[in-house]
């Protein structure tokens, strides 16, 4: 069974958060203390972490669906519930998080970065936290919200400075064993490579790593062979190294075409256009591969490719093809200090946002927005005192003057968020927003104001 994988999907599912507490103190002579609910407790995160020494997506492979536990509800006597532990998902350096639809969320290339796959829900309010000077005692609290649930894409791309690239048994395996420590299977025959092999390679003070990747065939671009699994690990290389088999029995084969072929499908996959190329014509301690090198190297070097004739088994020439890659990885090395030193983005939030859109559409209005969709899922529908609390909120943050400004009738269908999550119901104005509650806990004396307004459903 291979134990390398690069590519896995993650079903993340961030915990629940608690729901607060609606308590009211007692005591002797005290038979309303006031209200002393706690908060609820925050749902759990799960968390990609990267480390070091984890060096594949197999564990996730294996286990795909990663879920936090929810939080405590709060208690009584101002105790609040206990907040879940985190999920923590460990990933390789240079894991790449993407949506279902491919695009880029997150690179996550330093040691013991971080990034929350799916968050957890935070805790409800308990009523204690909900008493103010208009409402004294509520007899309600919020519920704790829902924990996210994301599948996202983990897609490993191989940390090294230089790529080995060639067709499969051009020696490339052999190339990184002669100038490293790396130890990769060697064979004579295709595809003995069949994940990437990573060399760290010394040249004087100038230290760098080599990946000996699976080897390349016509159309790989488009997923032959090892195709993408093979492309991928080339994206991250700032350095290319062409291992050229001059020896090879094949007729059909020779140097300058084997070149043109991976070239064309790299220049399929995109992106590695502005990597420096180096020819390793390999194979020269054989005598005809000598003569192909002889015959070759002209027609390369017009190209305007630096060639080194080399011999992964004997280790001819190898020390100009390392110096000469060490000097293009420094050159890549201090481009890159510049660029990400000028990368900055701002995004600031407009100054008129006002949280939330109105849309009208045939069968009502749809309240879209982050606060307003939180809100309806903190609310008790099954308490009246929750649901005037819900509409004292949405008219503070201009919701019912909006969907008057937008012609909306009372009894009209108003919709609060999107698809199957969203909460449908008749609207009715409020009478203004911030009126205290003087009921009896469980009650708001609105409800019974508005059906006398708008006229009872039974006469």
């Amino acid at each position: 069974m291979s134990t390398f994988v690069d590519r896995a999907v993650v079903h993340a599912q961030g915990g629940n958060g608690g729901n607060g507490c609606a308590s009211v103190h007692r005591e002797k002579f005290k038979p309303l203390g006031g209200p002393d609910g706690g908060n609820g407790g925050r749902g759990g995160d799960v968390i990609a972490v990267v480390d070091s020494s984890v060096t594949t997506l197999l564990d996730l492979h294996r286990h795909p669906h990663r879920r936090a536990t929810h939080g405590k509800p709060g208690q009584g006597s101002h105790r609040n519930g206990a907040d879940a532990d985190d999920v923590i998902v460990e990933v390789p350096r240079g894991t790449v998080v993407t949506d279902a639809n491919g695009n880029v969320i997150i690179d996550l290339m330093t040691p013991g970065e971080t990034f929350v796959l799916a968050r957890g829900g935070r805790g409800g309010l308990g009523n204690a936290a909900l008493a103010s000077p208009r409402r004294k005692a509520p007899g309600f609290a919020l519920l704790g919200e829902p924990g996210e649930a994301r599948d996202v894409v983990l897609e490993l791309k191989t940390v090294a400075d230089v790529a080995l690239v060639g067709y499969p048994s051009a020696g490339k395996s052999s190339l990184i064993a002669a100038i490293s420590a790396a130890r990769p299977k060697i064979a004579d025959y295709p595809f003995t490579t069949l994940v990437p092999n990573l060399g760290v390679v010394s040249a004087d003070d100038i230290v760098f790593t080599v990946a000996d990747v699976p080897g390349l065939i016509p159309g790989a671009s488009d997923g032959k062979g090892l195709g993408l699994e093979f492309l991928r690990h080339v994206e991250r290389c700032s350095v290319l190294v062409h291992v050229v088999d001059c020896a090879t029995l094949e007729s059909e084969r020779d140097p300058l075409a084997d070149v043109d072929m991976i070239e064309s499908e790299l220049a399929a996959y995109g992106g590695l256009v502005d990597r420096p190329r180096l020819i390793a014509l390999n194979k020269v301690d054989v005598p005809d591969g000598l003569a192909m090198a002889d015959m070759v190297r002209g027609e390369l070097e017009a190209r305007g490719y630096r060639v080194f004739d080399i011999s992964a088994a004997t280790h001819e020439g190898l020390r100009p093809l390392v110096f000469a890659m060490g000097q293009l990885v420094v050159q890549a090395r201090a481009n890159q200090v510049s660029d990400e030193a000028t990368r900055v983005v701002i995004r600031p939030t407009p100054v008129d946002d006002a949280g939330f859109t109105i849309e009208k559409e045939v069968d009502g209005f749809r309240v879209v927005g982050v606060r307003p969709e939180r809100w309806v899922r903190q609310t008790d529908f099954s308490n009246d005192e929750a649901v005037g609390y819900l509409a004292d909120r949405l008219a503070r943050l201009g919701v019912e003057d909006e969907l008057r400004r937008q012609g909306a009738e009372p009894g009209t269908t108003v919709m609060i968020g999107v698809g199957e999550d969203a909460v449908v119901f008749d609207w009715y104005p409020t009478l203004g927003g911030d009126v205290p509650v003087s009921g009896p806990r469980g009650s708001d004396d609105r409800l019974h104001a508005a059906d006398q307004a708008w006229g009872d459903d039974d006469e």
